[in-house]
This record gives C-alpha cells, structure tokens and sequence, in this order.
C-alpha cells in the first residue's frame, strides 16, 4: 500500500467519521499535540501508526464513542480515564460541580458525597477546588471504582477522597455530610436514545432508572435528609425536561431552597435544596 501524508489520512477519515473525531484520533496514535498536526500535514505515517489509526476510525464509524477508543475524557481542568465500565463524563456536568462549588466554603473544613462517582469526576473536581473538604464517592460498580482510584491516583488525590462500593447512600451509614452531589440515571427505560449513538456503548444502569427516569432521583431525595447536616444541600443532575418533577420531590421531602439551574442552553439541568438550618 502507498505511503500516505497525515493530510491524506484525515481526508479519508473525514468521509466516514466527524472531522474533528478524526483529528482526535490521528493525534493519539502519533501522540502529538494539536499543533503539531497541522502544521506537518506533509508528514508520511509510518505503517504500524496508520494501521492503528484506521482500526480507530473503523471503531468509530461502527458507533464506539471517541472517549473509550482514546481512554480518557477531560473533564473539569482534569483529564480523566474512563472505559465501558464508567459514564463517559460531560460538560453539562461541570454545572453540577460549579454550584457545588459555590456552596462550599473554600476556608471551611466540609464534609461531600458523590454518589454514583462513575469516573470520579464530581468527586475529584470538587476535591481539586477546594483541598479542606474530605469527600467521599460511592458507586455500586466495583469496576467503576478502581477507574475512580486510577484517576484520583494519577492526580494526586488518592488520600483526599474515599471510594466505597454499594448503592447510593448504602456504604455512608451513619455518616452526614454538608453536601451531597449526584448525576444519577435519569433517562426512562425503553427511550428511544438508548439504542443510538454514543448510549449504545455506556453502561445502561448509569443512564436509565424506571418508567419517568425519576426512580434514583426519587430514592437519593427521600434518603438524603438523614445524611445531611442541618443547611446541608443536595444537588442533582437530571434531564432538560424534569426540572419541575425533580423540585416537586425536593419539596414534599421538605427541603428549603428549592430551586433549578439551566446550562449554557438554557435547559433545566441541576435541581438543589438544602436541609432546614438548626
């Protein structure tokens, strides 16, 4: 087969996958930085490279999202690793960790749990930003937590946040926190988005929980209350339409403060409420 320039690549990948898909991947085999790409698009790729490379644009044209075939995703200022075993972690998210954020006092010595932490994402983030806090994450998958330990390792917060394996609040028995942070399933079973696209490839108990998407959003707010502090918030992730289910929850289980976040898009995406101060 003909030697092929990096130019020539990308214009082959880009008639089956995303442009910038194909950049991302082109730049992991040959492990260059962004600007190096394209200032050497003259530059032959060595056979194995090209091989490599177009085992990855297969992978991607068949639907295997780009985060799996790259093994990381960032995240926040974080570069995270993920597999098939963890939610690829998104932008949206980051409006979850910044109105954490804004209820954390940096100068305070707080106690946070992530549940469902996937990757680690939330709990890392918020461990990034605001070093006295002691956060906790959980998750019921023993191999999403040993990708959470992985990252929490690889940035250096391995003796900053505690990983427990069970369902939601089931390891924190006993405990309270001054903030609870969660992005839980919240897509119905049987939604048409979980056979297309990237969704195919994720874990399904991470994305979808019961007939309204609700179930774990119903659970994490009726069990809440007895492991927050008095003012304590709860936060959660939810769908762009669930925005007034999710605070009519907040509200029967009576918490104060009640209110929802949009993102860039302006699409409900975070409800919170806080325990009644003492």
């Amino acid at each position: 087969m003909r030697e092929q320039s990096i130019s020539e690549f990308l214009a082959q990948a880009r008639a089956v996958i995303d442009a910038g898909d194909a950049a991302l991947l082109l730049l992991h085999v040959l492990e260059r930085p962004q600007a190096w790409l394209y200032a050497h698009g003259d530059v032959v790729v060595e056979a194995d490279q090209a091989a490599r490379f177009r085992a990855l644009v297969a992978r991607r044209a068949s639907g295997e999202p780009v985060a799996y075939l790259l093994g990381y995703r960032g995240f926040w200022t974080l570069d995270l690793r993920v597999t098939p075993d963890t939610l690829i972690p998104r932008p949206e998210t980051e409006l979850l960790v910044e109105q954490a954020l804004e209820r954390l006092d940096p100068a305070a010595d707080v106690r946070v749990a992530d549940l469902g932490t996937g990757s680690g994402a939330i709990a890392l983030a918020i461990a990034t930003e605001r070093p006295r806090a002691r956060v906790v994450a959980t998750d019921r998958s023993e191999a999403a937590l040993a990708v959470a330990q992985c990252n929490a390792v690889a940035h250096g917060l391995a003796g900053r946040v505690a990983f427990r394996q069970g369902d939601w609040f089931a390891p924190l028995a006993g405990e309270r926190f001054d903030l609870v942070a969660s992005n839980p399933p919240y897509i119905a079973d049987g939604d048409p988005h979980l056979a297309r696209g990237d969704l195919r490839h994720e874990p399904a108990s991470a994305l979808s929980s019961g007939a309204d998407g609700l179930d774990a959003i119903r659970l994490l707010v009726a069990v809440a209350p007895s492991h927050l502090e008095p003012g304590g918030w709860l936060l959660l992730e939810h769908g762009f339409d669930q925005g007034p289910a999710v605070r009519a929850l907040l509200d029967a289980a009576g918490f104060v403060e009640v209110a929802t976040v949009q993102d860039l898009e302006r699409r409900d995406r975070v409800s919170l409420g806080r325990t009644a101060p003492a």
